[in-house]
């Protein structure tokens, strides 16, 4: 049985769409933060993994860096560890550092690598086992306080990730970064994308959230300035877990990255409707 003529069209009509689109981001680096529901559903994991294959195959050069939010609670739970949360960042202790290393480090970061072999990329793991490329130092939040083990970057050191990148190879970053006293450090993973994106001067940084994007009185922002991005983040209109996200887009977007877009992570094939299409999902900020 062939497929009807409603499917042809469709398939047809996203692949010409798409066509442009990958001759303007071929060879380009895209940052994609990866994490949330996304992460935790089956289906939307293997979508995930095959868009970044096929990223990667038109000759895009895909660079994911991850979360494991649910995954950390779930095995803190299990460990009868309590987490607090202050401005979007897991309050970060000594038995909490050595779930997240067992979990993020190890266990997530090599399951988002075999997916993606699975779909025919190449996949390269950078943890805080292999590639130490996250310095980082304490972060000491906006109303100073004290979130234990947990960092920020001061540099991300590029050389391992071009040579990964120009051998047309995948980079699967966690978010866990070394201090100068050799300790590991907890960072949010949107952070990291965003200084990643940032020292790799991207083409674009995508955010994979939970929501359908930036929201005003229950509205999506399509387009949002900078400046308006600010005004939000000063005015509280922003907060929670949105507020590491608009912030690591809005630095990116000032020191160089081309576009930045927070999308819905929920919404099948996110990713490649963000890259393919003329309208994207989410929000863009410009």
């Amino acid at each position: 049985m062939g497929i009807s003529i409603k499917q042809a069209k469709n398939i047809s009509s996203v692949l010409s769409e798409g066509l442009p689109y990958i001759q303007k981001f071929k060879g380009k680096v895209i940052v994609v933060k990866y994490g949330g529901a996304a992460m935790s559903d089956q289906d939307l994991k293997r979508n995930f993994a095959r868009d970044i294959a096929l990223m990667s195959l038109v000759g895009m050069k895909p660079v994911i860096v991850h979360g494991g939010g649910p995954q950390i609670a779930k095995e803190l739970k299990k460990s009868g560890v309590t987490s607090n949360f202050i401005s979007g960042h897991r309050v970060t202790d000594k038995p909490t550092m050595s779930v997240v290393k067992k979990i993020l480090g190890k266990k997530i970061n090599n399951e988002i690598v075999n997916l993606i072999r699975n779909s025919g990329g190449d996949a390269v793991s950078f943890n805080h086992v292999k590639h130490k490329i996250i310095k980082s130092s304490k972060f000491v939040g906006p109303d100073k306080n004290d979130l234990g083990l947990v960092g920020k970057v001061d540099k991300i050191l590029v050389s391992e990730l071009k040579n990964t990148i120009s051998r047309g190879s995948i980079p699967v970053i966690a978010p866990i970064g070394i201090n100068k006293q050799g300790n590991f450090l907890n960072i949010n993973a949107d952070v990291v994308a965003g200084k990643v994106a940032e020292s790799l001067q991207a083409e674009k940084l995508i955010l994979l959230t939970d929501i359908k994007g930036i929201l005003n009185n229950n509205k999506i922002i399509s387009k949002i300035s900078a400046h308006k991005g600010m005004q939000l983040i000063k005015n509280r209109v922003i907060q929670g877990g949105m507020m590491p996200k608009l912030i690591a887009a809005l630095e990116a977007k000032k020191k160089g990255v081309k576009s930045c877009h927070i999308i819905d992570g929920r919404l099948p094939h996110a990713v490649l409707l963000e890259v393919l299409t003329a309208e994207g999902v989410g929000t863009m900020i410009s």
